[in-house]
């Protein structure tokens, strides 16, 4: 799409978001958008849909509520963009940079995040379900109130100690409420010896008392 273009469409959508009768939602599904300056752009609640965002630049965007269902934003630029309750449902978010970006309430079900920069983003209450998180970067990012996918796509990635501390607690936690002795099975797996950190830290948790 042509920029000139490209800018009538932004234009347009702005006046609509501000409730000018002269505004227009901006329809953008399936659009080619390669490589697209759309830095600070006002795109909220914005169809987006299979829109191929690839390499585009949407740093410090206002995309909350857009609709980005089975975009292409493979690396794509979306440092501090606002994704807040937006449908990223099937995106493709490899080796995005969503560094800082708020995605509270968005549905990602299904996207692939891997290797995306997702360092202090801020996923709290969003939907990871079957999301593919393998090798991003989730350092200083928050999930509370998330899931975490227990699948391999969960696999290589790179957390903060509150992060690794969070899952553990429940991980614990089951255990404890199962009876299952966790050092023991993660010593079958190979994954912790004697000497591990994980394996002493854990003799110091509290047992819940039997009922």
């Amino acid at each position: 799409m042509e920029q000139e273009q490209l800018a009538k469409i932004l234009e347009a959508h702005k006046l609509w978001v501000q409730g000018s009768a002269d505004g227009r939602s901006a329809n953008l599904e399936g659009a080619n958008l390669i490589s697209a300056n759309l830095r600070s752009a006002n795109l909220i609640s914005a169809n987006l849909r299979s829109a191929n965002l690839r390499y585009a630049n949407l740093e410090g965007a206002d995309l909350k509520g857009a609709n980005l269902r089975s975009a292409n934003l493979i690396d794509a630029n979306l440092e501090g963009a606002n994704l807040i309750d937006a449908n990223l449902r099937g995106a493709d978010l490899r080796y995005a940079n969503l560094k800082g970006a708020d995605l509270r309430y968005a549905n990602l079900e299904g996207a692939n995040l891997s290797y995306a920069n997702l360092r202090d983003a801020n996923l709290s209450y969003a939907n990871l379900r079957d999301a593919n998180l393998r090798d991003a970067n989730l350092e200083g990012a928050n999930l509370d109130f998330s899931c975490w996918p227990l699948w391999c796509g969960s696999l290589g990635v790179k957390a903060d100690e509150k992060l690794v501390g969070q899952l553990l607690f429940h991980v614990y936690d089951l255990a404890i409420s199962s009876g299952v002795d966790i050092s023991s099975i993660a010593k079958q797996k190979g994954l912790i010896n004697e000497s591990s950190p994980i394996l002493s830290h854990g003799k110091e948790l509290p047992r819940k008392k039997k009922t």
